[in-house]
């Protein structure tokens, strides 16, 4: 029996899809337990490509069954049409399980975050799906939980308050059109309908599985620096991707929590805006951005390519605790003649070893690499470690070394059977 907490320790996009697929298909229990439609998690299953969003990955293996936490903020819309998706795909849906507590995301929500993005100074560069201002609500104690859905007096009695707060930000701060409270009950009862099956106290199931010996995997959307507590603020999510987001967002005690796993990248990618030491320019990103098909699986905008920065992990490391990394995508450095790698920054003729907690040293500072050859072969059909050329085994042994943490997971292409396994995480 293991409990495994899977954490991005990047700005997101490192591969998570893949390794939690991997991981879920020796798992009992799969748990997403913050975030909500705004991440995106892509996993290859033969010739077909599935992107999720707020499905946990081991949705694709009966008898799993799969928690969206009580972390999470769901919008309900978007999660039938992934049901629905899933379902005229041949994929069952009937091992899902939604928490009573999560939060739901309504149309104000998307409305409000659209507004106030539009009007900010300084671009976030949010998705406009109403994820920060469904976490404002639930903060402020004015939000709606799933178990709200499933009660129409309740449902109703709260909206009548709620709408009548919205219209007037709505109305009198943008001058934007509101909405009809009958109009948004009707709408969520039909939603709760079709999901009340789905809806359950879902800490109590994760609990049972633990005690029961069972494998648990917990995956994070997002990434370290995406967190709100420890993450490039402002540029951040409206919640915790890391380790200890896990406990809180699915209601189990941080003694049951066996091991975390970081998954990075072998290089560095950012949606959005806010500040990037290790980005790269010109004809070295494209390639990366081309060859690592880096655009965002839930907005399709290209994402920003650099050289890995082990700063960065350094520090997901220390936050997150892991016991091990899964490194992604080192097929797609395959044919780089000379690679980068961040180890510190300089920032005023000083030179930053430990990530800065000030915006400004972050946002100033400039990159110091090492520089290893590279190994311009193709890596992708490579099954054990002992085959990978000399030079790429350099760079794993490097990035070990300089973060004081073993990898144990190294991806080597899109498909499952495309993973170098050097220890077993269940």
């Amino acid at each position: 029996m293991s409990t495994v907490v899977l954490v991005g320790s990047q700005w997101g996009d490192e591969g998570k899809g893949k390794v939690t697929d991997y991981l879920a298909s020796r798992a009992d229990v799969v748990v997403r337990y913050q975030g909500g439609n705004n991440a995106g998690h892509t996993v290859k299953l033969g010739d077909k490509v599935f992107k999720l969003h707020l499905t946990p990955s081991g949705i694709f293996y009966p008898g799993t069954k799969c928690v969206i936490g009580n972390g999470v903020v769901v919008d309900p819309k978007a999660l039938i049409e992934e049901l629905d998706y899933l379902e005229r795909e041949g994929v069952s849906t009937s091992e899902l399980n939604i928490s009573s507590g999560a939060h739901v995301i309504m149309a104000y929500h998307k409305k409000l975050d659209e507004e106030e993005e539009k009007h900010r100074a300084r671009k976030l560069g949010t998705t406009k799906r109403g994820i920060g201002p469904a976490y404002m609500d639930k903060a402020a104690r004015s939000g709606l939980r799933m178990i709200d859905l499933l009660d129409s007096e309740e449902l109703e009695n709260k909206l009548e308050k709620i709408i009548e707060e919205k219209n007037c930000i709505l109305e009198r701060v943008y001058g934007s059109k509101g909405f009809n409270k009958d109009q948004l009950l009707e709408e969520n009862l039909k939603y709760a309908e079709r999901l009340k099956p789905y809806v359950t106290d879902t800490s109590i199931l994760i609990n049972q599985a633990i005690d029961e010996k069972k494998n648990v995997l917990f995956e994070g959307a997002q990434g370290t620096l995406l967190d709100i507590d420890h993450g490039t603020y402002p540029f951040v999510t409206s919640s915790n991707p890391i380790a200890g987001g896990a406990c809180t967002g699915s209601g189990v005690g941080p003694t049951k929590i066996d091991k975390t796993l970081g998954v990075a990248k072998a290089y560095t990618t950012r949606v959005g805006e806010g500040p990037f030491p290790a980005e790269l320019f010109g004809k070295e990103a494209e390639i990366i951005r081309e060859l690592g098909m880096e655009y965002g699986t839930t907005t399709g905008r290209p994402r920003r390519c650099g050289w890995l920065d082990v700063v960065i992990l350094r520090y997901a490391a220390r936050i997150s605790g892991f016991s091990a990394f899964a490194l992604t995508k080192l097929d797609v450095l395959d044919k780089m003649k000379t690679i980068k790698i961040c180890t510190g920054y300089k920032y005023k003729g000083r030179i930053l070893k430990e990530f800065p907690q000030q915006y400004r040293e972050f946002s100033q500072s400039d990159p110091v690499y090492e520089e290893i050859p590279g190994w311009q072969q193709d890596l992708s059909e490579i099954k054990d470690y002992d085959d990978l050329p000399e030079n790429a085994k350099r760079y794993i042994k490097i990035i070990e070394e300089l973060t004081g943490v073993p990898i144990a997971i190294i991806a080597v292409g899109p498909r499952r059977d495309q993973t170098i396994i050097l220890e077993n995480i269940f």
